[in-house]
């Protein structure tokens, strides 16, 4: 029973599950901007992503736990796994670039879908503060970034056809 025990609770599960409460969180935070301004992609699409690339990170640095700690799994790289993160994420990104006409949109929601990974990647590997500095950055880019544009002179695109 005691051993049944140690496969449901182990202590580092707390940590793992701080984690990903703080991604989440992170995550959310990031993308109020994104619900408030309407767009397809809010705060449960950052949340999850942010929350799914801390989880995907910090499974690679638990090894040991895998398979229910049965089982000697060898060497994990961890930089192969934030890899394929990013990959994914790059294809979600795609997903919401839309294009009518000359008009493109999503360019700036995809962006920032793949920089909310990177805040769960350092949540996920431990980064905690530079994961709540990037995820600030991000809001207040998100939130002001058109204000502090609109200060700078600016030429249009042109579209010869």
């Amino acid at each position: 029973m005691a051993e049944f025990i140690d496969l449901l609770w182990h202590d580092k599960y707390l940590v793992i599950v701080l984690e990903l409460v703080v991604a989440l969180l992170l995550g959310l935070m990031v993308g109020y901007e994104r619900s408030y301004r309407g767009r397809a992609a809010g705060m449960r699409t950052y949340g999850f992503v942010c929350m799914a690339s801390c989880a995907m990170t910090t499974i690679s640095g638990y090894p040991e736990l895998w398979f229910g700690m049965h089982t000697n799994v060898g060497v994990i790289d961890p930089t192969r796994v934030i890899q394929g993160i990013i990959t994914g994420i790059g294809f979600l990104g795609a997903g919401v670039i839309m294009r009518d006409g000359l008009n493109i949109s999503g360019l700036t929601t995809a962006a920032s879908i793949w920089a909310v990974s990177a805040v769960g990647i350092l949540v996920g590997v431990g980064f905690y503060v530079p994961a709540v500095f990037l995820s600030s950055i991000l809001m207040i880019v998100m939130m002001w970034g058109s204000n502090i544009e609109k200060l700078f002179p600016a030429h249009h695109a042109v579209a010869v056809t």
